[in-house]
């Protein structure tokens, strides 16, 4: 059974989620808020880097347009 997105990302506010982009890069953080395009705005952010080391980033704003993946990452909020 699939879930719609938006009821997935309704689950997953306040809570840790990892999202990749196009370009690669992987954002770990706590999802405050989403609108229908996936805009997500992100609390406590951090890129991750292909040698295990973290790079904060705080509050942010990802444009959906960019959004390639979104996943739970596991890690309680």
């Amino acid at each position: 059974m699939t879930v719609a997105p938006s009821k997935f990302l309704e689950k997953s506010l306040d809570k840790i989620v990892i999202v990749k982009l196009k370009s690669g890069v992987e954002i770990r953080g706590k999802l405050k808020s989403f609108d229908i395009h996936m805009n997500l705005i992100l609390d406590e952010a951090e890129e991750l880097t292909s040698n295990s080391t973290t790079k904060k980033l705080g509050r942010i704003i990802v444009r959906g347009d960019t959004v390639v993946l979104i996943s739970p990452s596991g890690a309680s909020a």
